[in-house]
């Protein structure tokens, strides 16, 4: 997986993010569809810190190769 890819991922993931706000029903957080939509972003957020940490041990593979 080449650092491109893993850019598409965050990118689409951050576009999740913002959708998935749109849904959310800030009066009632936890009822209904904005509880699915709540999951939808902290989903996303995990795929974000995974895409960073993989780049991450990517760049120290890449440094202790050298």
């Amino acid at each position: 997986m080449n650092r491109t890819f893993a850019l598409i991922l965050i990118l689409l993931a951050l576009g999740l993010i913002a959708y998935n706000v749109t849904l959310v029903d800030f009066e009632n957080p936890i009822q209904g569809d904005s509880t699915i939509a709540l999951i939808g972003i902290v989903a996303s957020l995990c795929a974000i810190v995974l895409m960073l940490i993989f780049m991450t041990s990517k760049k120290i593979d890449k440094k202790l190769k050298k």
